[in-house]
């Protein structure tokens, strides 16, 4: 059965109530719920990690604090109502419990044990349910806002994400004696940086590289101004621990940040990281470089779902060879910077190469002075495949 017009208002509603919650809910699913009866809203919510309350609880406590009964109601979800016990109670049951008459749903649950079963409940009770279209925008939405809760629920690795800002001529820097790390060379306007900072405050983890950190000594904060639930965790390959103390990484967030580095790293140079508060961890490595898939198990066991990466050119030709990246953002600045600046990724003869591969590819235009910047995002695999 198709969505009426109240419907796909109602459940887009909920969407913008997750979208909301962005950055609270990690590593669970971000969620937004509606409840409406006769087209009055009773009750709305959205999940937060530390609050536990999911989001059709949530919006059914407000009802309750309304004064108003969910009897006979609609309830607008963007997530599939689980099934199952885990911090919380089932939310099929809940909904069951309050007297939904209808079930509107965006789509379903990612975790191939659960999927369907809070639907299948919801019916067995009697309750209408009805799934928005797959092909639908509102079911893209819902499916974007929990691309990393999906690929994390099936894959127990983090949803890796490859955000370059490149020339037309497809490079990332001018070469290394053109600029130094106290004048960075922008590419890309203030509107793809402000659009920078939205991808990182989604995510649970930065990854860059030694070289990134020693060319350019970036902050890598999360400068969107929204809140979040636990801070933006800063991640760099650092197999001999040659990060610098005086680094902006070091002396303002050294709390919050992680150095993977090799067995043979200086035991003197993680002391003193340690003592100025850095978080170091010693992985395998493979002949001097470390190895990226146990640096990415390393961040699973620590409940990191997504991982930006903002790397150099040889941080981006190694995950991508060795197929390691999920999702492709490039910002497309109208400059060139010629053949002796520095590729996107090495061993990969252009952006544009790798541009070719990926799914569900979406273009946006971004103000650059009079010109402007290209965003180009694709999937190289797609989470929801096979739910």
């Amino acid at each position: 059965m198709s969505l009426s017009p109240q419907d796909e208002r109602h459940l887009q509603r909920a969407l913008e109530l997750a979208q909301e919650a962005v950055g609270l809910a990690s590593p669970n699913p971000t969620v937004g719920c509606v409840l409406v009866r006769d087209g009055e809203v009773l009750g709305e919510g959205a999940h937060h990690y530390d609050e536990r309350d999911h989001a059709e609880i949530a919006a059914l406590k407000q009802a309750a604090a309304r004064g108003h009964s969910p009897q006979n109601a609609t309830a607008y979800v963007t997530l599939e109502p689980c099934s199952h016990h885990g911090r919380t109670g089932p939310c099929s049951d809940a909904l069951i419990a309050a007297g939904i008459a209808r079930c509107v749903v965006a789509t379903v649950d990612p975790n191939p044990l659960v999927s369907g079963r809070g639907l299948a409940k919801l019916r067995a009770a009697g309750v209408e349910v009805i799934v928005a279209d797959p092909a639908s925008t509102l079911t893209q939405q819902a499916q974007h806002l929990n691309d990393a809760f999906a690929h994390w629920i099936q894959h127990h690795r983090p949803f890796v994400t490859l955000k370059a800002a490149v020339s037309v001529d497809g490079k990332l820097a001018p070469p290394a004696s053109l600029r130094t790390a106290s004048q960075p060379h922008w590419l890309t306007g203030e509107a793809a940086r402000a659009d920078v900072q939205e991808l990182r405050h989604a995510v649970d983890a930065i990854l860059t590289g030694i070289g990134t950190v020693l060319a350019d000594d970036p902050s890598l904060t999360d400068r969107s101004g929204r809140p979040r639930r636990r801070p933006l965790l800063r991640v760099v390959l650092d197999s001999n621990l040659r990060t610098p103390v005086s680094s902006q990484l070091v002396r303002f967030t050294a709390d919050d940040l992680l150095l993977l580095c090799s067995a043979t790293a200086s035991s003197d140079r993680e002391s003193e990281l340690r003592n100025r508060g850095v978080d170091v961890l010693r992985l395998h490595d493979n002949e001097g470089k470390l190895d990226l898939r146990s640096a990415l198990q390393a961040l699973a066991e620590r409940n990191i779902i997504s991982v930006l990466i903002e790397g150099g050119s040889s941080l981006n030709g190694s995950l991508l060879r060795q197929d390691l990246v999920d999702k492709l953002v490039l910002y497309y600045a109208e400059s060139e910077l010629g053949l002796d600046s520095v590729p996107f990724a090495e061993g990969i003869a252009s952006p544009y190469v790798v541009q070719q591969q990926l799914q569900r590819m979406e273009h946006a235009s971004l103000p650059h002075g009079t010109a402007e910047d290209i965003r180009i995002t694709g999937y190289l695999h797609d989470p929801w495949t096979g739910i």
